[in-house]
């Protein structure tokens, strides 16, 4: 029988090891240096609440992954849900994507009119930055009011020009038109279980020796030989899904992440959301990027709700940078690895636009490889 060693358990870690199980053959060994399995979609109570470390809905236009992961884990339809975004300077909340039916209500309608009259294709094709492609989409009105200050506070930069990767930045378009649910031609569902997504991770890993509060010592990549509690060990394989230059002692520098502060909140209120409002961002100087209310997810039965605060933050490597030169530095640890090591997941691939349904899909691809 031949090793397999996992190094994560969120999402990514029990999708592989779900994979090898089912491919059988394989003694799987995963390592997490939690307490727990799950990663952020680890189901979490706060006042009798459930509620995952920030929205962790299954979004995909992947009908194969969505099959895949609903048989495991029935999963309930959340395709109805709407962004929101507050605009201080107008004290309006308006539609997110930017919905061109909201400009009649803003002060600057006509401005913004003449911008958009102004936008071409060529335009946009040639931005070479995020502060450039949305300016060339949008113009610069609109980008001041809902772009301008949350991409800021959301990547942690005085400058919206240093991104320079931003094909992930519109949500869905960049100027919307017609019906207003954020994603019309997705998958938008949430686990009906009360514990969200945790059966699928007891059954993933039911078959793999799990050691949490355990992290891999010392790293021998090449040779796939790590160091665990002391002991050396050698594996035909290595899945990895932290951060691969942890994997060779930051040896080409440290790649970047922006973390989260998350603060859960109980309100005395059955509902604190309009109906098909799950998320609500926050473009301007409020310390917070978005707020969203549990319960729409959930479906969770009670008097009270729960929303959470996202706080864009140093604390945690949640979000990988979207910069060029951070993808060049990940290659050349990707570059390091040998045949027999796969590192997956957003923060094994470092790519911030890897969600839920990539992570699947990446194991499904690591099975078909194997």
């Amino acid at each position: 029988m031949k090793k397999a060693l996992i190094i994560g358990g969120g999402f990514a870690g029990c999708a592989a090891a779900h994979q090898l199980a089912l491919m059988g053959g394989w003694d799987v060994t995963l390592v997490e240096a939690d307490q727990r399995l799950g990663g952020g979609c680890k189901t979490l109570w706060h006042g009798g609440h459930p509620h995952t470390f920030g929205p962790r809905h299954f979004l995909t236009r992947n009908e194969t992954v969505y099959a895949f992961l609903n048989q495991y884990l029935p999963l309930r339809s959340c395709n109805d849900h709407e962004f929101i975004t507050y605009v201080e300077q107008d004290a309006q909340f308006y539609n997110y994507p930017i919905h061109r039916d909201d400009i009649p209500r803003m002060p600057e309608k006509d401005a913004i009119s003449k911008e958009l009259s102004r936008v071409t294709l060529d335009g946009i094709a040639a931005a070479k930055n995020l502060e450039e492609y949305w300016i060339a989409s949008v113009g610069r009105t609109l980008y001041d009011k809902f772009i301008d200050g949350y991409s800021k506070k959301m990547w942690l930069v005085d400058d919206n020009r240093k991104i320079d990767d931003f094909g992930w930045s519109p949500k869905g378009v960049a100027l919307k038109e017609g019906p207003r649910a954020a994603w019309d031609s997705a998958i938008s569902a949430y686990p009906y279980d009360p514990e969200g997504y945790d059966p699928y991770f007891r059954i993933a890993t039911a078959n793999a020796t799990v050691r949490l509060n355990t992290v891999v010592q010392s790293f021998d990549i090449p040779h796939k030989t790590v160091v665990i509690d002391g002991e050396k060990s050698t594996w035909d394989i290595i899945v990895n899904t932290i951060s691969p230059d942890l994997l060779f002692e930051k040896c080409f520098g440290e790649l970047p992440y922006v973390g989260r502060d998350f603060h859960a909140i109980v309100l005395p209120v059955e509902h604190a959301f309009p109906e098909g409002v799950y998320f609500v961002y926050y473009a301007g100087k409020e310390q917070f990027t978005r707020v969203v209310e549990y319960k729409k997810f959930t479906k969770h039965q009670s008097a009270s709700t729960l929303i959470g605060l996202e706080i864009p933050s140093k604390k945690g490597k949640y979000y990988p940078l979207p910069l060029t030169s951070e993808y060049a530095r990940a290659d050349r640890y990707f570059d390091l690895m040998p045949e027999g090591v796969f590192s997956i997941g957003r923060a094994g691939s470092y790519r911030y636009q890897v969600d839920i349904d990539d992570s699947i899909e990446q194991a499904l691809k690591l099975g078909e490889l194997l």
